[in-house]
């Protein structure tokens, strides 16, 4: 949704350089030697704006309803660059989409990585008997384990510029921490003892430390709502270690098929994009109470992703996208919105599955009331 959000407001901001590279195209030249007839230039921009702005939605829109050919010219050059511009936003968004939800996977595995440093560090520090901690049997499996070690180099994900930071998070944040002190005082802690503390620095520090936090947003604008995921995946991987699986255990996966999962947020994104504006119309039918320019973007967009899946994607169940949706209602828009999306939903599905232009197979088909 934060993709198409971005999309759109950067096509908002084309559709506002078309406008004004209309406006100078039309401005006295103050280094001619002739005379230069302002308010026919005047006139002429403003015609040149107005016929951009009654066709810039038809992308193979050619002018010739200018009064003059220059107006003509400048309205096409203005709606070549405007398109131009728009393709190149929309491809960088796509990719930049699919960047940033696998970003979720590197701070994953930066985490535990951030584990393994801390041990390193305990290792090195003299002052104090941290013996208990390097010897920590979970320690030792993160830092064998040969997936994390070929994930780590295969994404160059690794605290080496950061050495800084994480000797001071270990300095005032874990040395100083009840609970890791305690454990150090511990005779001979097992293993449960053991993924006790791991399980602790993670919820209690690396989750929780304002330090730490800081950090991972200047790197990661996403991070407070990737953060419980990132955690999770953190956590379950500690959760599901034995004494019997040792190094050899598995990755928590980011999805349990991510390319799947991938290729269906990357043709969401292109099919919203693509018939939007339809669905706006749609919208505007069944919100008759309501001024459409005057709904929440964000309600907009929810309302536009919820139709295309309903339509592009006849294995999700109707319910269960609208189910998804008013989630995300709940979590990105107004505290009204949720009643309003499920509203909505309802009036388009029955209309759209009536029509017959949403169609559900297989597993579309169960009936989630």
């Amino acid at each position: 949704m934060q993709t198409i959000f971005a999309f759109q407001q950067c096509r908002e901001a084309n559709y506002g350089i078309a406008l004004e590279f209309i406006k100078e195209s039309f401005a006295p030249d103050l280094n001619s030697m002739e005379v230069q007839d302002k308010e026919l230039l005047k006139a002429q921009a403003q015609e040149a704006r107005q016929v951009f702005k009654e066709n810039y939605k038809n992308k193979n829109f050619k002018s010739t309803a200018g009064s003059a050919d220059r107006i003509n010219e400048v309205v096409d050059e203005a709606l070549r660059d405007y398109y131009q511009q728009i393709d190149k936003d929309f491809r960088f968004f796509k990719k930049n989409m699919v960047a940033e939800a696998e970003k979720i996977l590197d701070r994953y595995i930066s985490v535990l990585n951030l584990i393994i440093e801390f041990a390193q560090l305990a290792e090195d520090d003299t002052r104090q008997d941290h013996r208990n901690f390097v010897k920590n049997l979970l320690i030792k499996a993160l830092k064998f384990n040969k997936s994390l070690e070929n994930i780590s180099l295969r994404r160059n994900i690794s605290w080496a510029n950061d050495k800084a930071e994480v000797r001071q998070w270990f300095k005032d944040l874990v040395k100083t921490d009840a609970a890791y002190n305690d454990y150090l005082k511990a005779t001979q802690p097992d293993f449960e003892e053991d993924k006790a503390i791991i399980t602790h620095l993670l919820k209690n520090i690396v989750f929780k430390s304002d330090l730490i936090d800081k950090h991972m947003e200047e790197s990661d604008l996403n991070w407070d709502e990737d953060r419980p995921i990132v955690k999770s995946l953190a956590t379950k991987t500690i959760k599901s270690m034995t004494p019997e699986s040792g190094e050899d255990f598995e990755l928590q996966e980011l999805s349990y098929n991510w390319e799947d999962d991938k290729s269906f947020f990357i043709r969401l994104f292109e099919e919203t994009i693509k018939v939007e504006a339809e669905f706006e119309d749609l919208i505007a039918k069944k919100t008759k109470n309501w001024d459409i320019e005057r709904i929440a973007i964000t309600d907009k967009i929810i309302l536009e992703m919820a139709i295309c899946e309903m339509i592009n994607f006849p294995s999700i169940p109707v319910k269960v996208t609208i189910n998804e949706y008013i989630e995300v209602a709940k979590r990105y828009s107004t505290p009204k919105s949720k009643t309003f999306i499920n509203g909505v939903l309802d009036v388009i599905a029955e209309e759209l599955t009536s029509s017959g232009t949403v169609k559900k197979s297989g597993r579309g088909l169960i009936d989630n009331k």
